[in-house]
């Protein structure tokens, strides 16, 4: 008694008892959750725990207490070890079983549950020493007939042939070799690796649980499987495993149609019908564990002669949309709060659930990878133009639209087509920032794949040649391009996912809103519930075909007045658009940004365009040639754009700011509350906001004069240059509002371009230059700290002063927290993005809460 008492004290090999000092950060995952099982006084066997310290000594060569190890368990007993890591996802280890057995305990066995039986137990135990703890090839056993009655004896013989040394017999020989082997096995170079990918530090402990065999091998009626009580799929309650007669661990999960259903099934025999008992048993075991564990489990128990025994629980496998019902389930129970269901969901894994994803039981022919640029997937055939996009879509065919990169020409293009995949660009690039708003998925920066514009081919890296017209599938939640049209799963937004998001808007403290250019955008944004619309990109509106022909007019006008009626047959059109926006999001608000972008990305690229637009505007070739050439910049995302455009040739931003407060008082008829917000691009000096203020003062005075009518507006500026950042003191006082661009930000701060980073980003993150690619999680040290200096020295001019995040970092879990740790008001993200943003911010609020 006093040795078993020393044992379950001691923090290094641990009697697994009710009251045993066991924890997840010292013993893992499985050890804490045997003691939970055995404090719910279940048939759990004799269970010892080994600790992370003990484990890694072991893998030095420190041997423990063999006999103190052994002390707990019957002479009798054969044995064996599982693994015990902190986060079950990290691997380990395969499991080893029958340790103990040997000649002796076998002429035992034989006698009380039969050669055949006996014989099972042996050759398993042998093939697994020899591969794992001999390291002796395991094909050295292919030559034997493991169902012949010398099949012991022949094993036997090969193993002492290539382990020059017989099989051991000494139980504490073979517990120490396994014990040692899988240590060793966690410490190798490869699993370390291995779980650092997915997630685990490198110096993750691995603890060691060794358990009394209950064989489910014998004369009555014996056997093992596994149960749960939901779908890991679906997430759907349904009792769910396999059961296996005369079979050992999970053995029933590989068995097939050899094994049985657990429930009374038509298209088989169950466990159910053969041992109604024995089932009964189980299910209830099942449910306390869920109730009192508070989480939905998988039940590792085997029997032996017509007796239950639970070997192990473990955390179901779950798909997102599992998650959300598990989680969703057990707070509607009552068995969790609210609040833990919030925490137990991955935000980013909500884009299962709002786009259509490739089946994980499909098969996967992968031609060519990218980065994952916007989360779904989609199948079509293959179009290399944005008319024949548009041609496909015409004609009701889905398409894939695949460009060397995109620019706003082929804005129609990747609406009308599936999915969208580039050879170049990366996370913020045109084509990814386009078809996150959009919902399409889309891959960028496949520079694997081998884009021949021109012959409209696409060459993938073994050799394989696809033509406009063969069918592809993007899938841009894993960033990978497939061969063919593999199974879907359809997008879920079900009951649980809408009560999930009720229970995140009741608990968090940042607001969120979407970046929406067209009515279309904004209606989505409206069903996801955003808090109104942070960033309205005024030039998105301008691609269609009647739109972009009146500005290609304003473009090529001679002298302001010219420019001026050009831009002046916008305003209806434009007005109209604002109109849809404010109705749509329903007295929420509404922040447009003036036009931004250089002129030139409204005119053609090739001689082809040009020659068309000569006839389109009356004017020869040449003229046209020479106004583009004219137009071109080295380098122009840092020209002629944003309020550089705006204070240079008015007209546009005057037709806006009318445009956008005469839809202000056409959509106050209807009884909603409008208080546009507009927000100047591009700042860098407060001359430049006093200049457009004048004249956009100007122009609400006009139109209160014209209408006879007043309405109240708000004036800010996108903060997305390094100076606007630093001189935030001096340009606030003439801002309700500032809307941290930190796409461009990021551009300007670390001198990147986003469309070319994706060529070396991916370089620069494996070998430590950067943690993070900066445009896909905000670099808090460099560009968070303009944006904290900003905020500050905003907010102590204008100390009202409004401070939100619109970039795309503004959908980004880890940007949120930063948001709220330096007094962001909100954050503004793709439509798409929206729940992923509501659900990270409560979780951040709570995390807060919590401590």
């Amino acid at each position: 008694m006093e040795d078993a008492a020393v044992q379950n004290n001691s923090p290094d090999i641990t009697l697994v008892t009710p009251d045993a000092p066991i924890a997840v950060r010292t013993h893992g995952g499985r050890a804490k959750c045997l003691q939970r099982l055995v404090r719910l006084d279940l048939p759990v066997p004799t269970t010892v725990a080994l600790s992370f310290d003990t484990v890694h000594r072991l893998a030095g060569g420190e041997a423990p207490d063999v006999s103190l190890l052994m002390q707990p368990f019957a002479d009798d007993l054969l044995l064996c070890i599982r693994p015990s890591s902190e986060d079950p996802d990290w691997g380990g280890p395969g499991a080893i079983l029958n340790i103990g057995i040997n000649d002796a305990r076998h002429a035992d066995l034989v006698k009380s549950i039969g050669k055949v039986a006996a014989d099972e137990i042996y050759l398993r135990f042998i093939q697994a020493y020899s591969e794992h703890v001999a390291r002796l090839d395991p094909d050295m056993f292919d030559d034997i007939d493991m169902s012949s009655p010398k099949a012991v004896a022949d094993a036997l013989e090969t193993y002492e042939d290539e382990a020059e040394e017989p099989f051991p017999q000494d139980v504490s020989k073979q517990l120490l070799g396994v014990l040692r082997s899988m240590a060793r096995a966690w410490e190798g170079t490869s699993a370390r690796l291995l779980r650092m990918a997915k997630g685990a530090p490198a110096d993750a402990g691995l603890g060691l649980v060794v358990q009394a065999m209950a064989l489910g091998l014998g004369k009555g009626e014996s056997g093992s499987g596994v149960l749960q009580l939901v779908d890991g799929q679906s997430g759907l309650p349904v009792v769910k495993g396999r059961y296996l007669s005369q079979s050992q661990g999970r053995d029933a999960l590989e068995a097939g149609a050899k094994s049985l259903f657990l429930t009374k099934d038509e298209r088989g025999p169950s466990l159910q019908d053969k041992l109604p008992a024995s089932f009964d048993a189980l299910l209830e075991h099942a449910n306390l564990m869920r109730r009192r564990l508070r989480e939905e489990m998988q039940m590792e128990f085997t029997i032996e002669n017509g007796d239950v025994h639970i070997l192990d629980g473990v955390r179901i496998q779950r798909s997102a949309r599992a998650a959300v019902r598990i989680a969703v389930a057990l707070a509607e129970e009552g068995i969790i709060s609210h609040e833990e269901a919030l925490m137990r969901v991955e935000p980013r894994a909500l884009n299962e659930l709002l786009h259509r994803q490739v089946d994980p039981a499909a098969k996967r022919d992968v031609i060519g990878s990218g980065v994952a640029a916007s989360p779904g997937a989609a199948s079509g055939k293959v179009v290399f133009t944005e008319a024949a996009a548009q041609a496909s879509a015409a004609r009701g065919e889905a398409c894939i639209l695949v460009r060397r990169e995109t620019s706003p020409e082929d804005v129609r293009g990747m609406h009308a087509a599936a999915a969208v995949l580039t050879e170049r660009g990366g996370v913020t690039s045109h084509a990814a920032v386009i078809a996150r708003g959009l919902g399409l998925p889309c891959v960028v920066g496949a520079n694997n794949l081998r884009f021949q514009s021109k012959t409209k081919q696409l060459t993938s890296g073994d050799g394989r040649v696809f033509k406009e017209g063969d069918i592809l599938t993007i899938d841009g939640t894993n960033g990978e391009v497939l061969s063919g049209e593999p199974a879907m799963l359809e997008a879920t937004l079900d009951e649980s996912f809408q009560n999930l998001m009720i229970w995140a808007d009741d608990v968090r403290d940042i607001d969120v809103r979407a970046n929406a250019d067209t009515p279309a955008d904004a209606q989505t944004a409206h069903n996801f519930k955003a808090q109104g619309i942070g960033l309205c990109r005024t030039e998105h509106m301008f691609f269609d075909e009647d739109r972009l022909t009146v500005m290609r007019e304003m473009i090529f006008a001679d002298d302001p007045e010219d420019r001026r009626t050009a831009v002046e047959r916008l305003l209806p059109i434009q007005r109209a658009d604002f109109v849809d926006l404010f109705r749509i999001m329903a007295d929420k608000p509404v922040c447009i940004r003036l036009f931004d972008p250089p002129l030139h990305e409204f005119l053609p690229g090739n001689r082809a365009g040009m020659r068309d637009l000569a006839e389109a505007l009356s004017l020869p070739l040449s003229h046209v040639e020479r106004r583009i050439e004219a137009l071109s910049e080295y380098n122009p995302m840092l020209g002629m754009r944003g309020v550089r455009l705006g204070i240079t040739i008015p007209e546009i931003y005057e037709m806006q700011a009318r445009a956008i407060f005469e839809a202000t008082l056409d959509a106050s008829k209807d009884g909603h509350s409008v208080v546009p917000e507009i927000m100047i691009p591009l700042v860098s000096a407060k001359r430049e906001v006093e200049l457009v203020k004048t004249r956009i003062d100007a122009v609400a005075a006009a139109v209160r004069t014209e209408r006879g009518a007043d309405f109240d507006f708000r004036l800010g500026v996108m903060v997305e240059t390094p100076r606007a950042a630093l001189r935030a003191e001096d340009i606030a006082p003439h801002c309700d509002f500032f809307s941290f661009g930190t796409n461009d930000l990021t551009q300007m701060t670390y001198g990147l371009s986003r469309d070319d980073a994706g060529r070396f980003m991916s370089a620069y993150v494996q070998q430590g230059v950067y943690p993070e690619d900066p445009f896909h999680t905000l670099d808090a040290e460099g560009v968070g700290e303009l944006l904290q200096l900003g905020a500050e020295r905003g907010r102590k001019a204008q100390p009202n002063l409004t401070l939100s995040v619109c970039g795309e970092h503004g959908g980004s879990p880890e940007s949120i927290a930063f948001c709220r740790k330096v007094g962001i008001d909100y954050v503004s993200c793709s439509p798409f993005r929206v729940p992923v943003a509501r659900l990270a911010a409560a979780q951040f609020t709570i995390k807060d809460k919590i401590g």
